[in-house]
């Protein structure tokens, strides 16, 4: 797996890494040749490369790096934040390896370079830049020049992604040990350009804190259900989606689609008598369950073989919904709640958390828009300071994990940059995915692949990030042109591919 660790992990790894022998200098060392390494695959032949050097330990990667492609034959110049005199600890030894004249940053000209490298600020970055910097960063994105940026781009706060005060805009990154979540979530990912991983001899295992991971097959993989030769479709379970009345009815036939596709045994849609002549007009190897009202849902679902529920799109806001939801939570089955199913919660925050948080076996899983998220737990009416906290929350990866916590649910939510989270703090960020996934149904879809993966037994967790994988990838293989009804048509080959 892929771990990303945040400032505060990175900085005890750091630590325990010298204080297990490795002198703080040594690692510096190495990181400056990774960096190098990265710089001279960026420009192959010798060429003028400017360095921008800050007055910490990312300072001191580039003044090592500097001194390197020198050595390799590039004409280097050093523009630096601070004279090297005026440095201190490893940035200091690492200015002094340098051993060459250093010009003032507001004297750095990117434009007359082939390669900028930026080693301006790293993960260590705690504040908004301001003055200077701005102008040198502004310089540098102005130039059209290739940039490699070391560890992070300078101005992107490596735990939230965001941009602090400005940022380079890179186009590769060479960070070290692991990536961190500025990496993925945006706008840093856009800043990062291609991210390589250079092993300098610190460890990411065993560090205290929440486990973040980038998404991707290794962590969920092991738990994908696998068809049994001697197996039948019952096996598999059967999903439910609830459908929306008359003219609002597409959103759970892509849902049920999605959940087909995923490998569910049976699915049905949950329709009104009223939307039931749409629904059957439009539906083959999907079947249909007639219910008027929430108590008719709670009498079918005393039929344990329904162990999967989708619902949410196209339900309606309002009273209505409320009461469908209550009596999906109240049967305790998997269960996925998107869009309206939320909505319909707007400044309830705490009443949905109590239906959410009931002793329960089977897992609940939201799935979210930032729009939704901020309409549940920010949304008019009494809610807590907590719920509105949550939704304040910088970092889109906080704001997940704060509301999966809250809710006591697994929570997707969803972007280009995806987080799914567990109410236990351990979180994936997915990133294979493509802009082309932003249409109409596209979310529904990917509540209809979460519900089918639970119906076959996958954990909930385990579940949503495959989804969210899977999803993105078909996306992604599919590319201009796609709409919603695409995607599960995509996903037999990501299937194949998946399971050999």
């Amino acid at each position: 797996m892929q771990p990303l660790l945040n400032s505060r992990q990175m900085r005890e790894a750091d630590r325990r890494t010298i204080e297990n022998g490795t002198p703080g200098f040594t690692l510096m060392l190495r990181a400056g040749e990774a960096a190098a390494d990265a710089a001279c695959r960026m420009l192959p032949q010798a060429g003028r490369v400017l360095v921008l050097c800050g007055p910490g330990n990312n300072g001191g990667d580039g003044f090592v790096a500097a001194r390197i492609l020198a050595d390799r034959g590039h004409r280097v110049t050093v523009a630096a934040m601070k004279p090297v005199a005026d440095l201190s600890g490893d940035a200091a030894e690492a200015g002094h390896l340098w051993g060459e004249a250093v010009c003032p940053l507001a004297a750095a000209d990117p434009a007359g370079a082939d390669l900028v490298v930026d080693a301006l600020f790293g993960t260590g970055l705690a504040r908004d830049l301001q003055g200077e910097v701005v102008e040198a960063i502004a310089r540098v994105n102005g130039a059209g020049r290739p940039v490699l940026a070391i560890d992070v781009p300078s101005g992107i706060d490596a735990d939230t992604g965001l941009v602090r005060g400005a940022a380079v805009k890179a186009e590769r990154t060479v960070t070290f040990a692991c990536r961190k979540p500025g990496h993925l979530l945006y706008p840093g990912r856009a800043h990062a350009g291609a991210v390589e991983v250079a092993d300098i001899g610190v460890s990411c295992m065993g560090l205290d804190g929440p486990a973040v991971h980038a998404n991707g097959p290794e962590i969920w993989l092991p738990a994908f259900p696998r068809i049994d030769p001697a197996g039948h479709k019952y096996d598999r379970g059967h999903a439910l989606v609830l459908s929306g009345g008359p003219g609002h009815t597409g959103a759970a036939r892509l849902a049920a689609r999605g959940a087909l596709r995923a490998g569910a045994g049976l699915v049905s849609v949950v329709t009104s008598a009223r939307a039931l002549a749409v629904n059957a007009a439009h539906l083959t190897a999907i079947m249909m369950r007639v219910c008027d009202d929430p108590d008719e849902f709670s009498d079918l679902l005393t039929d344990d073989r329904f162990n999967a529920l989708a619902l949410g799109p196209a339900l309606g806001v309002g009273e209505a919904t409320r009461r469908w939801v209550e009596a999906a939570l109240e049967a305790d089955r998997a269960t996925v709640l998107d869009a309206d199913a939320l909505t319909s919660f707007s400044g309830m925050a705490e009443g949905f958390a109590a239906l959410a948080r009931a002793p329960r076996e089977h897992p609940v899983v939201l799935t979210p828009h930032e729009g939704e998220l901020r309409r549940l737990l920010a949304g008019p009416g009494e809610v807590s300071a907590e719920a509105r906290e949550i939704a304040g929350r910088p970092s889109k990866l906080d704001r997940a994990v704060g509301l999966a916590a809250f809710a006591n649910a697994i929570v997707v939510l969803k972007g280009a940059d995806t987080v799914v989270a567990s109410p236990e703090g351990s979180a994936v960020i997915n990133e294979n995915g493509s802009p082309y996934l932003g249409t109409a149904g596209s979310g529904d879809v990917l509540g209809g692949i979460v519900a089918g993966l639970m119906a076959q037994g996958m954990p909930g967790f385990e579940a949503a990030a495959c989804a969210v994988w899977m999803h993105a990838e078909a996306g992604a293989r599919f590319g201009p042109g796609l709409i919603a009804e695409d995607i599960p048509e995509g996903l037999p080959a990501v299937l194949r591919d998946l399971l050999g």
